[in-house]
C-alpha cells in the first residue's frame, strides 16, 4: 500500500490501477482521491488475484475525456517493420471496445508520422515479431500516452483490412513461418471502415444475456462483412465474453461507412436473447459520433450508464 500512496501521488490524481494480466477492459479500477486508494485496493488486488491469478497491479495516470487510439503493426525476423495505420477505438463500456473505426477522424498526418515513428522505435528496441497492436490513450490537448501492446491479432483486425487491402491474419502466419514482410508502413488508405460488436447482453439492465438463439436473419447489404458463429440453436454460455457477432461496414467516407453499418443492423434479427444492436445503433445515429467528436466516456453519455 505504502508503495501503491508513493506512486499514485509522483503520477498525481485521479488514477487507474490495472491488473498486470488483466485484459478486454478488465482488471481495471478507477481511483480519484488518496482517501479512495486507501479503500479500495487492497480488495481491488484481492480481487485481481482470483480473476487473473496474480496480485500485482499497476497504477497509471487517469486522462478525462480520452480518446483510444490503437496501431496495427507488423514484425519480421528480418528487422522490417510494416505499420498499417491507426483504429479508432474510442466508444467503449467498462473499458471494453464496442465501436471500432479506421482510419481516426482526429488523427492528423503529422500525428500518424510520430505515432509511425513511435512504433518503429519500440518494436526495433523490444525485438518484437509477430502482429501486433500499439494501444495509446490521446488526451484532449492531443498528447499521446502508450498504454500497452497487444501480441495478438485484435477482434477489430477487419477494418484495418478493409481499408489496407492486406490480409492481417495472412500476414501473421507468414511472419510465422519465419518469411519476409513483402509490406511497407501504409499511410493513405481507400475509404473508411466501421466495426460494431454485438454482444449478448441486456443493455438497459447492465446485465448478460445467455441463452439459446432461436432466431436469426442476417443483413446482406454492399460493403458490409459478418463474422460470427450463430445459428438457430447456437447456445450463448453466461461465462465467457458475450461477444456473440462483428458487423463491419466500408465506404468511400465516413458518413458513408456510418450508413452502411446502421442499415445493416437495423436488418440484423437476433431472437431468444437479448442483444446490443439497438443501443449501438442509439450510439451510431448521436450528433456527437456522427461528427466524430469522441471519447471513452461517451458511451455512458449517449446510452445514460457506464
Amino acid at each position: 500500500m505504502a508503495t501503491a500512496k508513493k506512486v499514485a501521488e509522483e503520477v498525481g490524481y485521479p488514477v487507474l490501477i490495472k491488473a498486470d494480466r488483466g485484459g478486454g477492459g478488465r482488471g481495471i479500477r478507477l481511483v480519484k482521491s488518496p482517501l479512495e486508494l486507501e479503500k479500495v485496493f487492497d480488495i481491488a488486488v484481492k480481487e485481481m488475484k482470483t480473476a487473473f491469478k496474480s496480485d500485482k497491479v499497476y497504477i497509471e495516470k487517469y486522462i478525462p475525456y480520452a480518446r483510444h487510439i490503437e496501431l496495427q503493426v507488423l514484425a519480421d525476423a528480418h528487422g522490417n517493420i510494416a505499420v498499417l495505420g491507426e483504429r479508432e477505438c474510442s466508444i467503449q463500456r467498462r473499458y471494453q471496445k464496442v465501436i471500432e473505426e479506421a482510419p481516426s477522424p482526429v488523427v492528423t498526418p503529422e500525428d500518424r508520422e510520430k505515432l509511425y515513428g513511435y512504433a518503429h522505435r519500440f518494436m526495433k528496441y523490444v525485438g518484437y515479431v509477430n502482429a501486433g497492436t500499439m494501444e495509446f490513450i490521446r488526451a484532449p490537448d492531443g498528447s499521446y500516452y502508450l498504454i500497452e501492446v497487444n501480441k495478438r491479432i485484435q477482434v477489430e483486425h477487419p477494418v484495418t483490412e478493409m481499408v489496407t487491402g492486406i490480409d492481417i491474419v495472412e500476414q501473421q502466419i507468414r511472419i510465422a513461418e519465419g518469411a519476409e514482410l513483402e509490406i511497407q508502413s501504409i499511410k493513405e488508405f481507400n475509404g473508411h471502415a466501421i466495426e460494431a460488436r454485438i454482444y449478448a447482453e441486456d443493455p438497459e439492465r447492465g446485465l448478460p444475456s445467455p441463452g439459446i438463439v432461436t432466431y436469426v436473419e442476417f443483413p446482406s447489404v454492399d460493403g458490409v462483412r459478418i463474422d460470427h458463429a450463430l445459428e438457430p440453436g447456437t447456445h450463448v454460455s453466461p461465462f465467457y465474453d458475450p461477444l456473440i457477432a462483428k458487423v463491419i461496414a466500408w465506404g468511400n467516407s465516413r458518413a458513408a461507412a456510418i450508413d452502411k453499418l446502421i442499415k445493416a443492423l437495423n436488418m440484423f434479427k437476433i431472437e431468444g436473447i437479448k442483444t446490443s444492436i439497438l443501443t449501438i445503433l442509439k450510439i451510431l445515429t448521436a450528433k456527437q459520433f456522427m461528427e466524430g467528436n469522441l471519447y471513452v466516456e461517451l458511451y455512458g453519455e449517449i446510452i445514460g450508464h457506464a
